[in-house]
């Protein structure tokens, strides 16, 4: 396997990754709670979620032929809340998910050196994926540590358990030392 095809297993295992704590902090709140916002400047998870999904469908529809940031795109729309139901939520979720994984799929390792346009500025396409390896995972948090708030009962830890760094510490060390990415069992927990 080569450098690029190890980038590209890589990219698509921590985004599956961070889609995943995503998903699971949502679903540890009642459907309400995804709408709330704590002020008027603060957004809900409906909002940031709708965010992520209208980046994501604005800038992989067309990667490597099109300007990342669509005309057809209303960013300030996306941090409206006029969401009603967690399944729309979630459709949406996913839309922009789906869009991601698929433009990933379909890259060469040549693709990664030419140059694409965000907002009429060039970058080659290794520096736009990676611009948003950046920018999906600042959401996530912002939407795990927004659950996290709002959970009324206890809280299923997405990592490390709080108090519990030395017992997961002793967990890997009595394992053998193997070659994997960390990814791994970290989603077969999460499942």
């Amino acid at each position: 396997m080569d450098i690029a095809e190890l980038y590209f297993l890589s990219l698509k295992k921590q985004l599956l990754y961070y889609k995943t704590i995503g998903e699971k902090a949502m679903q540890q709140l009642e459907p309400e709670q995804l709408f709330m916002a704590t002020n008027d400047d603060s957004n809900s998870i409906a909002a940031i979620v709708k965010h992520l999904s209208g980046n994501m469908i604005s800038r992989w529809t067309d990667f490597l032929t099109t300007d990342g940031e669509k005309e057809w795109r209303n960013r300030d729309a996306e941090f409206e809340n006029d969401l009603i139901t967690s399944e729309d939520l979630f459709v949406i979720w996913n839309k922009g998910w789906d869009c991601f994984f698929d433009a990933i799929e379909s890259l060469k390792p040549e693709d990664l050196s030419k140059i694409i346009y965000i907002r009429n500025e060039g970058q080659t396409a290794l520096d736009a994926i990676n611009r948003q390896l950046a920018h999906y995972p600042y959401h996530i948090g912002q939407i795990v540590f927004y659950a996290k708030q709002l959970k009324n009962s206890s809280w299923d830890s997405l990592s490390i358990p709080k108090n519990k760094s030395n017992n997961y510490n002793s967990e890997k060390f009595a394992q053998d030392k193997s070659f994997k990415h960390f990814t791994d069992d970290e989603l077969e927990r999460l499942k």
